[in-house]
C-alpha cells in the first residue's frame, strides 16, 4: 500500500478537552481514520502528546511530505519508518498521539484491503502464536477518585471486574444494572437524586474514607448474588498522592511500609478485591516489591511504572515488582511497540489489562488490541457516554 497523504484534526475526548483525529489517504483505496484518546493522569515516561496545533505545524513543516509516497505491507514496516522520522526518545518531533494514529489508520487500511478485521490483521502480524478463544475480564471504573474527581478519595478508581460466563450481551447488561443500581444506593445514602461523575464515567461523590467505596461495593455485589462473576479492583495512582517521599492518604503522611498495610488491611476485609494497580509511585519500586511479596494471588499491576515499554516491562517483571501490567497504546506510540510491550508481558507471565485513558473517544481500536493478543482484561471505565461503543465491539467481536 501507498501513503498519499495525511491531515489531522482536532475533536473533544470525554473530558470536553482537546484531542486529534488522524486520517490517511492510501492510494486506490479512501480514507482511514483514527481517534487517539487523551490521559490526565500520565506517567512521566510516557511518549510526548503534541497539541493540535503542534500535530498542524508538524505534517505542514515538512513531515507530509516525508511520508508521501511511503509504501509498505506490515504494520512494523510503517512504525519503522515513523521511528526513524522522529528520531527522539519519547517522540518529541512528531508526538505519540499522531505516529499512533497514523499507526492505527494505515492498520485499518491493510484490513480494509485485506476483508479483515483490524484484530485480525493485529493477531496475524504480532501474535500468530496465542490463543485468542478465551474472553478478557471486564475492569469497569464505576467509582473515581483523585484527579479524575473531585471529591476526597485519594484512590483514582474503584472498578468492577466482571468474567464472562456467557455472552458478553448477558454480562455487560448485568453489569449496567449494578452501575445503576450503585448510583441509587450512593443518591440514597446522601438524599440527592442527581450524582456527580467523575471523568471516566463512575460516581464522584465523598466517602467516609478511601475503603469505604470498596465495601459498598462489595455489599451491593453479595445482596445481587454477582459474587461468583463480580469482583473489584482499584487504580490507586498513588504518583498522585505522593509528596516528599511519603504519601498523603486521608489527611496523613504515610510512609511506604504503611501505605502497604493500609493494602493488607483492605485484602484482609475485602475477599473480592483482586486488583491494585500503581499502588505506589513510579519511583517507589521497593515499595512495588514489597507489596508483591505479600499480595499472595492478588494482581499487582503497573501502569505509571512501566507506561506500556517493553523495556521497564521486563525490567520490572524481571525484579518482580509487578504481576500484571496495563496496555495502552497511547503511552508508547506504536502498534508495533504496544504489540512488543504485551508479548514481552506474557513471555514474562504477566497479565495484560488492555486499556483506556480519561479523555477518551468513540474509537474502538483497543478492543481489537485485547481480542488480537488474548488479552487477561480490558479496562474500558462506566459503561456510559463514549465507552458504550467500546462495550458494543466487545459484544460484536465476542458473539
Amino acid at each position: 500500500m501507498i501513503i498519499e497523504s495525511v491531515g489531522a484534526q482536532e475533536i473533544f475526548d470525554s473530558r470536553g478537552e482537546p484531542t486529534i483525529e488522524v486520517k490517511l489517504n492510501v492510494a486506490g483505496l479512501h480514507l482511514f481514520f483514527a481517534k487517539i484518546p487523551s490521559g490526565k493522569s500520565r506517567g512521566k515516561n510516557e511518549a510526548a502528546a503534541l497539541s493540535f496545533v503542534e500535530v498542524q505545524k508538524t505534517l505542514e513543516g515538512g513531515f507530509v511530505k516525508e511520508i508521501e509516497g511511503f509504501e509498505g505491507e506490515t504494520i512494523k514496516e510503517l512504525d519503522l519508518f515513523l521511528l526513524a522520522a522522529d528520531g527522539t526518545n519519547h517522540k518529541e518531533r512528531l508526538g505519540g498521539n499522531l505516529i499512533l494514529g497514523i499507526s492505527i489508520a494505515f492498520a485499518r487500511a491493510l484490513a480494509h484491503e485485506r476483508g479483515e478485521e483490524l484484530w485480525e490483521v493485529l493477531h496475524k502480524e504480532f501474535f500468530p502464536d496465542r490463543d485468542i478463544s478465551k474472553k478478557p475480564l471486564i475492569f469497569a471504573n464505576l467509582i473515581n477518585g483523585g484527579v479524575h474527581a473531585d471529591n476526597n478519595l485519594d484512590i483514582q478508581e474503584y472498578m468492577a471486574v466482571v468474567e464472562t460466563k456467557g455472552a458478553y450481551a448477558e454480562s455487560i447488561q448485568k453489569l449496567i444494572s449494578f452501575y445503576e443500581r450503585l448510583g441509587f444506593v450512593i443518591g440514597e445514602e446522601r438524599d440527592v437524586t442527581r450524582l456527580p461523575i467523575g471523568d471516566e464515567g463512575g460516581y464522584s461523590v465523598n466517602f467516609k474514607n478511601n475503603f469505604a467505596p470498596i465495601e459498598m461495593m462489595e455489599k451491593l455485589i453479595l445482596e445481587s448474588e454477582l459474587q461468583n462473576e463480580f469482583r473489584i479492583a482499584l487504580d490507586a495512582a498513588a504518583s498522585s498522592f505522593y509528596e516528599d517521599k511519603n504519601y498523603r492518604f486521608e489527611g496523613a503522611s504515610l510512609s511506604t511500609e504503611e501505605l502497604i498495610e493500609r493494602y493488607e488491611d483492605y485484602f484482609e476485609k475485602s475477599k473480592l478485591l483482586i486488583s491494585v494497580e500503581d499502588p505506589c509511585d513510579e519511583d517507589d519500586f521497593e515499595g512495588f516489591k514489597n507489596l508483591v511479596k505479600i499480595a499472595g494471588k492478588k494482581w499487582i499491576v503497573g501502569d505509571d511504572l512501566t507506561t506500556t515499554d517493553p523495556e521497564r516491562i521486563k525490567e520490572y517483571a524481571d525484579k518482580k515488582l509487578i504481576t500484571g501490567v496495563i496496555i495502552k497504546a497511547n503511552q508508547i506510540g506504536t502498534l508495533t511497540e504496544t504489540c512488543e510491550a504485551i508479548r514481552t508481558a506474557q513471555e514474562k507471565g504477566i497479565r495484560c489489562i488492555v486499556s483506556h485513558r480519561s479523555g477518551e473517544t468513540d474509537d474502538s481500536f483497543l478492543v481489537h488490541i485485547a481480542k488480537a493478543c488474548g488479552a487477561d482484561g480490558v479496562k474500558i471505565g462506566a459503561p456510559v457516554k463514549e465507552r458504550i461503543s467500546k462495550y458494543d465491539e466487545l459484544m460484536r467481536l465476542y458473539p
